[in-house]
């Protein structure tokens, strides 16, 4: 009994801790994204909010806190309501299977490095992330805005067809670990990263993530100069706020995914393990950002094309050779 009582509790400190960190980091990612942003295209960026501009994101969520939450008159209220709690969720959810670290020791009990150790680890990590596709959907159709709705549509094509080439890519991954569980991932580089012999995998999962993120150049389901705002244009306050927050832990989530698939996760000389899974991080995610304030937008039937032409054949391809090189 004490054992069961002790577990949970350190449970519920590993969810508290990685929960806290994730929104706190998700809300100075916004920070860090316009100050580089606006340094690549020459402007100050935020610079009031504070030294340097780093309270901007405190300001920012108790303006989200502050606005009305209005609701469309024709809208499917109920529906409308719960969307963005679905993108948020689901992107948070999503962190539960990520290792953090090589475990330690409190009270002589074995912590693991992870909030839960699934053997299934990688598909538990696809099937949330094709719930979230739900979330852009309904948000968009139960606006009742012919914008909004065009927005949704755009997202759940894009994020199905992504989808598929996201999931070919880590067959390979799957391969060499001989194992679904993200740990077991982790620890089959422990001699050397797989971008090293797998950088086709590691280029198509970077594209498909990018586009599973919704960001520029791949982002059709907003399009402001098309749709207003795309799925969410309806959108005020906090529930607007839950998009925003969904998009950074998703950013978050898919640097994390990169680091434990393709980088080694938590490992490197010198720093602890989880400082090392955060430098990869934001490694990643300072990448994504510099792409979107460098590439344009994709074209619609150009996204289909990238995705459908050229990624999907290009993991198949790739998942044969693989395959072919294992057996030899």
């Amino acid at each position: 009994m004490l054992t069961w009582i002790v577990g949970f509790i350190l449970l519920v400190v590993k969810l508290a801790v990685v929960l806290g960190l994730l929104l706190f980091i998700a809300a100075y990612l916004v920070w860090v994204e316009r100050k580089f942003l606006a340094r690549l295209q020459v402007r100050y960026g935020p610079n009031r909010a504070g030294k340097f501009g780093l309270l901007q994101p405190i300001a920012d969520t108790i303006k989200m806190i502050a606005k009305e939450d209005t609701v469309p008159e024709a809208a499917d209220r109920a529906i409308f309501l719960i969307a963005p709690a679905v993108v948020a969720v689901t992107a948070l959810l999503m962190f539960a299977v990520v290792p953090f670290g090589s475990g330690f020791k409190v009270w002589g009990r074995e912590i693991p490095p992870v909030i839960s150790d699934l053997n299934v680890g990688l598909l538990y990590v696809f099937a949330l992330s094709s719930l979230g596709v739900y979330g852009v959907a309904l948000g968009g159709w139960a606006s009742n805005s012919k914008f909004a709705l065009l927005g949704g549509i755009r997202g759940a094509a894009q994020m199905i067809s992504y989808e598929l080439a996201l999931g070919l890519s880590l067959i390979p991954i799957v391969m060499l670990a001989r194992s679904f569980s993200l740990v077991d991932i982790v620890q089959a580089q422990a001699k050397y990263p797989f971008i090293l012999v797998q950088p086709v995998s590691f280029i198509i999962f970077f594209i498909s993530s990018m586009a599973e993120s919704k960001r520029i150049p791949f982002d059709l389901p907003e399009a402001e100069n098309e749709l207003g705002a795309g799925f969410h244009t309806e959108y005020s306050g906090m529930r607007f706020g839950l998009f925003f927050l969904g998009e950074y832990v998703h950013i978050q989530v898919l640097g994390a995914l990169v680091a434990v698939f393709f980088l080694g996760g938590w490992r490197g000389p010198w720093l602890p393990g989880p400082m090392w899974l955060f430098l990869k991080i934001m490694v990643v995610a300072l990448v994504m950002i510099w792409i979107r304030g460098t590439l344009p937008r994709l074209r619609y039937d150009q996204l289909m094309a990238l995705g459908w032409k050229l990624l999907v054949p290009a993991a198949l391809v790739n998942i044969l050779i693989t395959g072919v090189v294992v057996l030899i």
